[in-house]
């Protein structure tokens, strides 16, 4: 079982040891909050008042020892990325405390801690991450433009079980008129899960296309597609240096690829030069054209580190009716490093301590299907 350190259940917390020993929680006590929707001051009082009242909800003493572990991993991290995002500013004629998107940003910096600074599991780190992410999901959900396919969706990647005690926990540790209102709308939340199959675990669909039908195009997630895919794009995803190459020789040799370090190396593009890599992307998406009006199956080699990227290619393949399989590698952090370092082209470590800042696991949203292998 992982374990986050300093933490042991049903024991008090040393708020003066974990301070020191992290520097982004110590961090946290310098960022203001708006005082009218966080009356008890700084992220870091607000994050001690959280880990307070998840400690003192019902069932949190009944969840296994790991799932506690992660939900309190969570709560310290829920707001992590209020230091960078908080900010002035004017709204309705008063000067407000806003932190746009630091659940998002959180989320990065949630997996780097959990990677490179404390050894976590995969399925358990991405638990913590999801729940950073989506901390504020069981207050609004309700208020979304499609509610039943933003559960659904949550409930693909997070415990919804889980979600609602954090979102909970993150309520009833701040000071705030409309404290009743807001529990109000878990309760909903919760509502919403059952009633959608997805409370404590992932909604099942009938096949992986009626899973990326429904998350991307909506209409009913009863509604089963028919797979009648022109051809197969596997799509690697990886930090550099984690092992694509030998794993698409062991596993994909039978496939042609298209790879953009080839493209470079052969093209003599340098992979630090805007234009250059402009360059080696058109090259790569004509000849991915070419195999898919072919209705031929390949390998795409990349990082695709992140979403964006990952998008740019995957519209095309599904423009062309190609199923789409997202494989994602991933080893240890130390052994990455000591891989990287081996590698006949290896990266600078500027180059991968930037990756990491850029890193987003794959969602279900993205791909056909995905294909987890992580140490």
């Amino acid at each position: 079982m992982w374990t986050f350190p300093d933490y042991t259940p049903h024991r008090p917390l040393d708020w003066a040891q974990l301070t020191r020993r992290y520097a982004w929680l110590d961090e946290m006590r310098h960022v203001p909050q708006d005082p009218e929707w966080h009356g008890e001051g700084d992220v870091l009082t607000h994050t001690q008042m959280v880990v307070d009242e998840l400690f003192r909800l019902p069932e949190f003493a009944e969840l296994s020892p790991q799932n506690q572990h992660i939900l309190f991993t969570a709560a310290l991290l829920h707001d992590v990325e209020k230091r960078s995002t908080t900010r002035e500013e004017i709204i309705d004629g008063k000067t407000r405390i806003v932190s746009p998107r630091h659940a998002q940003k959180g989320e990065l910096t949630a997996r780097q801690i959990l990677y490179r600074d404390i050894a976590t599991p995969f399925a358990v780190r991405e638990q913590i991450c999801k729940l950073v992410r989506l901390h504020g999901l069981p207050l609004w959900a309700i208020s979304k433009p499609d509610p039943e396919r933003a559960v659904i969706a949550a409930s693909l990647g997070v415990d919804t079980r889980l979600l609602a005690m954090l979102a909970r926990a993150d309520v009833l540790g701040r000071i705030c008129p409309d404290k009743d209102e807001i529990l109000l709308r878990i309760d909903l939340f919760e509502e919403m899960c059952q009633e959608l199959d997805c409370w404590g675990k992932p909604r099942a669909f009938a096949t992986d296309n009626a899973c990326y039908h429904y998350l991307n195009q909506g209409g009913s997630a009863d509604y089963v597609p028919y797979d009648d895919f022109a051809c197969e794009v596997v799509m690697m995803c990886a930090l550099a240096g984690s092992g694509k190459d030998s794993f698409i020789h062991k596993h994909l040799s039978h496939l042609p690829m298209i790879s953009l370090d080839d493209i470079r190396r052969t093209h003599k593009l340098n992979p630090a030069d805007s234009h250059d890599t402009a360059e080696a992307v058109r090259i790569g998406k004509e000849l991915a054209k070419q195999y898919l009006r072919e209705k031929r199956s390949f390998v795409f080699n990349a990082t695709n580190l992140n979403r964006d990227l990952r998008s740019k290619w995957t519209g095309i393949f599904a423009a062309y009716g190609a199923k789409i399989k997202i494989v994602y590698l991933e080893v240890p952090h130390s052994q990455w490093l000591a891989q990287n370092k081996q590698r006949e082209h290896s990266v600078p470590e500027k180059v991968l301590t930037q990756m990491l800042g850029k890193w987003e696991v794959p969602s279900f949203d993205e791909a056909h299907e995905i294909v987890f292998q992580a140490a």
